[in-house]
């Protein structure tokens, strides 16, 4: 689960809710075009469904290590982001702009990049997941805060 510094994702697990589905839909498209493996684990359309549930699948195949990174797209991209936080070894973080997103990679070292369909269009929707896919975790100072993160984490869970 550690960054990916030094080399270009190339394959990604993305999903979605009802609201998120048509840009998630874009993003893999242009994903695709450039090259990237992407598994869209859902929604397979726009009726309504829970988003809790994709954030979860999405979540899982990164914590488990099946995927290097992920990105989860609902209304806001802040419930995709709470629900895959919940799954130890996650760290989610909603972007709805490129800075936060190239800052989410460079200091937060994020696995997941949640966007909001409701916020950015398919066009800059792009620009900020190539930002993201492109920047590498810095580590230094940063690591060592991303460190204190999961130890919260695990004290939490015990």
């Amino acid at each position: 689960m550690g960054s990916q510094e030094g080399d270009k994702v190339k394959r990604l697990v993305v999903g979605s809710d009802h609201a998120g589905f048509k840009l998630k839909h874009d993003l893999v498209e242009r994903l695709q075009k450039k090259g990237y493996d992407v598994l869209d684990v859902g929604s397979v359309d726009d009726g309504s469904v829970d988003y809790p549930d994709f954030a979860a699948k999405v979540a899982r195949l990164v914590a488990r290590g099946d995927f290097p990174l992920g990105v989860l797209v609902c209304g806001s991209g802040i419930g995709v982001a709470i629900a895959a936080n919940k799954v130890a070894g996650i760290r989610a973080a909603t972007a709805n702009d490129v800075e936060s997103a190239r800052l989410s990679r460079a200091h937060n070292d994020a696995n997941i990049l949640a966007l909001g369909a409701r916020f950015v269009g398919p066009e800059d929707a792009g620009f900020i997941v190539d930002t993201w896919l492109e920047t590498p975790f810095e580590g230094g100072r940063h690591q060592n805060r991303v460190d204190k993160i999961t130890l919260i984490e695990r004290d939490e869970r015990r």
